[in-house]
């Protein structure tokens, strides 16, 4: 085959399988948008103490992660990529976020069929979203959870806090994990100020 021949071979090739790895890099975008707006959406049916509803668009977003992983198989180099990962990221947090306040088992990463860094990034994001859960229940004077959500945003932070490798290997977990603790020293001063008010009322209350 003569040179020239031969360059416009590798020419033809090189455009069929870029052609086919862009169109299946659109259909993961697309997907993961997808899951990143129902796990949002989930996150706020929680805060909106819908349930259901939440469980109803975690389901969603669940298949629609699966449909990535299937999509990108045999596609590595588009799977391990800022869109899939981030969308994998959201929907650990929506199933975090959903499980705590649903009294519901925390699932694994392996049952959510994402990666290990994916779904500790979405625990972090996770913890710091029950900040609003504690805000909205203490306007509302129901603090009957809200101690127990501050313990699970601790322990939480405890086991984030405990794993130190390279950002390359966690997706910047460390970074994630540092603006944990501080939504965590936060949300202690003003869930802390607010059980000391509602005690002194209740004190002054007694005695009158």
């Amino acid at each position: 085959m003569s040179l020239v021949k031969k360059l416009e071979l590798i020419g033809s090739n090189s455009i069929l399988e870029f052609s086919q790895k862009h169109e299946l890099r659109e259909q993961v975008i697309k997907a993961s948008r997808e899951v990143i707006r129902n796990s949002a959406n989930s996150i706020r049916a929680v805060h909106r103490n819908d349930l259901s509803k939440a469980e109803s668009l975690i389901n969603l977003a669940r298949e629609q992660v699966i449909e990535t992983k299937v999509i990108l198989k045999n596609y590595p180099e588009l799977y391990f990529t800022g869109y899939t990962l981030d969308a994998q990221k959201e929907y650990a947090e929506a199933c975090f976020v959903y499980a705590v306040i649903a009294n519901q088992e925390l699932p694994l990463p392996e049952y959510l069929q994402i990666e290990t860094a994916s779904y500790l990034n979405g625990l972090a994001e996770g913890a710091s979203e029950l900040r609003r859960y504690i805000l909205d229940s203490l306007r509302k004077e129901e603090v009957s959870r809200t101690e127990e959500l501050m313990e699970c945003m601790d322990e939480v932070y405890n086991v984030l806090v405990s794993i130190d490798f390279p950002d390359a290997l966690t997706s910047g977990l460390r970074r994630t994990t540092d603006q944990l603790r501080g939504v965590l020293e936060r949300t202690r001063g003003d869930l802390t100020m607010t059980l000391r008010q509602r005690r002194l009322e209740k004190l002054l209350g007694s005695k009158e």
